[in-house]
């Protein structure tokens, strides 16, 4: 009895985290309340207590159930017995523009995030969330290169801090993008073209490497 109980509260909290995404995405995180979250998923907002803390922390754990598969690739990049950590890298890079392209679940979460998540004083700790995320990240970026680097795979001049960067901007920029315009280009076909070139870069671009002090002059 206690197992099926145990079981029906993980179902009721899913219930919930998928009401949460069509409420943010229907009306913005700001403007959504807990009881149309209540509502949509059929249950009272005692139920949604009972789970979560309040608005902010449902929305924390919407993102983070569809975290875990990027998490996965980009945890390849970063593993030192990984052979080809820049093969991982890449597949991390085109996993997001093809689920978001094929995924309508995943298509919905960026959305939330890139089109209706607006931040106000009463939801600045989203943005906080968001950008504990972006440091997250970029951490795992970064160790991911440096053992991309380790193997050989791309110059040892290679600025780890810039890379990164051109990482979030080349993801970022591209999702975007399509979601603002879908009919500007395929992101699945275009955007393995666009993830190449940024790769290709890392090795080849020499404003993301280090730069040579300049020679001192005799004087």
């Amino acid at each position: 009895m206690a197992r099926r109980t145990k079981a029906e509260a993980m179902e009721t909290r899913e219930r919930i985290l998928d009401a949460a995404e069509h409420v943010f995405h229907r009306e913005g995180v700001s403007s959504a309340s807990l009881n149309d979250i209540a509502v949509e998923a059929g249950v009272t907002r005692g139920a949604i207590y009972w789970h979560f803390k309040n608005k902010l922390d449902v929305f924390v754990a919407m993102t983070e159930r569809g975290r875990l598969p990027f998490d996965v690739l980009l945890a390849r990049a970063q593993d030192p017995d990984e052979p080809d950590p820049l093969a991982a890298l890449r597949e991390f890079m085109l996993f997001i523009p093809r689920q978001v392209a094929s995924e309508p679940q995943q298509r919905r979460l960026f959305e939330i995030f890139f089109l209706r998540c607006e931040y106000t004083a009463e939801s600045l700790p989203l943005l906080n969330h968001r950008q504990d995320g972006f440091r997250r990240i970029s951490a795992q970026l970064a160790d991911a290169l440096r053992n991309i680097v380790r193997r050989g795979q791309l110059p040892d001049t290679l600025d780890i801090e810039k890379a990164v960067a051109q990482c979030h901007a080349q993801l970022t920029g591209l999702t975007f993008t399509w979601l603002l315009h879908p009919d500007s280009f395929c992101l699945q076909e275009d955007g393995e073209d666009l993830v190449d070139a940024f790769l290709h870069g890392l090795a080849h671009n020499p404003w993301l490497q280090h730069r040579a002090p300049a020679a001192a002059v005799d004087g």
